[in-house]
């Protein structure tokens, strides 16, 4: 009995013979919806106001990315897809929403992957007078929520390895990280820049020579680590050099209240204490122009208009955003993001 499409990039090509012919295609798409649905009933049930934020941007921000670019041809102006809509829901924030949400579509115009693809659906949250370890907590919650209204269960099992998502989530630094994994690895040698630069030339892997101790440390763990994170688990406090809108820690100034979840080796989410400060976040930004000038395609643009904003008065602020297409992909047992 004929069971769908075997050629791969057929399927993608023409979905509409996949779905034909494929009842597993379809269910796919039914859970999607449900997961949408269970997202957005969490939020509106938590008081979060759902908006819609600009698709094309005057200055790309809000990631580090390479945005697609277009022409607007009434104002002569080159604008840019989002690559997220950050800075967007933050400006609402100023503007007296405590608690905001959107889903909706990305656009980041890099490689192809199973992970990776251009165009892609996020749920990007911002609630006021919260900070980022609240933010795993209701990040968790939200997760559970709706692997619940999705499958049924807090257990599901992906590509053959079961995934425990009722329990409470590991919460590591990245040399916490890299240690666990890595046993062989020293606090010493993780903190020698030289040591880490030595290993990515022996690794044939890249780094970027003008990183810091905590972007190398960040790559390092990258190359080492980060696939072996089956279970859900938060890398916390991320250095401050890769994070140029994360609230830095009060004592330890050199890393910020940042944190990623990763599930089955691929991260799920991104959120932090938002850094609210109108100077520091000029001065960040005005690494990360310096960062581009030195070749950084992904580096983020100057956003002088939200810096004025930002002088308005945002107050302390937590904000998250959960990839929909990897939530998806772990919630139905689908190998490619595509």
């Amino acid at each position: 009995k004929f069971h769908g499409l075997a050629d791969q990039e057929q399927k993608y090509r023409q979905r509409y013979l996949d779905l034909i012919t494929n009842d597993g295609a379809r269910e796919t798409f039914k859970r999607r919806s449900k997961i949408i649905q269970a997202i957005r009933e969490f939020m509106t049930g938590h008081g979060f106001l759902e908006v819609e934020t600009p698709m094309m941007h005057p200055i790309p921000g809000g990631a580090a990315a390479k945005p697609f670019a277009t022409h607007h041809n009434a104002l002569d102006m080159e604008l840019f897809l989002r690559i997220a809509p950050e800075l967007y829901l933050k400006r609402l924030v100023v503007g007296g929403f405590e608690k905001v949400f959107e889903i909706n579509r990305n656009f980041r115009n890099e490689g192809l992957s199973t992970r990776h693809n251009p165009e892609f659906t996020m749920m990007e949250f911002y609630e006021a007078y919260r900070e980022y370890r609240y933010l795993m907590d209701y990040t968790e919650a939200l997760i559970r929520h709706t692997a619940v209204a999705a499958t049924g269960s807090t257990t599901v099992v992906y590509q053959g390895n079961e995934i425990e998502l009722g329990k409470p989530f590991d919460r590591i630094t990245i040399v916490e990280a890299i240690r666990k994994y890595n046993p062989q690895y020293t606090v010493e040698q993780l903190n020698d820049r030289d040591w880490l630069i030595a290993q990515f030339v022996a690794m044939k892997a890249k780094y970027r020579a003008q990183d810091g101790i905590g972007g190398l440390q960040l790559s390092f763990f990258e190359e080492t680590t980060e696939a072996l994170l089956i279970q859900p688990t938060f890398i916390i406090d991320y250095p401050a050099e890769v994070s140029p809108l994360a609230r830095r820690s009060d004592t330890q100034p050199e890393i910020t209240e940042r944190f990623e979840l990763f599930i089955t080796g691929r991260e799920m989410a991104n959120g932090f204490s938002e850094l609210n400060d109108a100077e520091d976040q000029a001065e960040r930004f005005m690494d990360q122009v310096r960062q581009k000038e030195a070749g950084d395609e992904e580096a983020m643009h100057y956003d002088a208009d939200y810096i004025r904003a930002l002088e308005q008065g945002l107050p302390p602020t937590g904000g998250c955003g959960i990839g929909i297409d990897r939530l998806v992909m772990l919630l139905t047992d689908s190998p490619s993001i595509r």
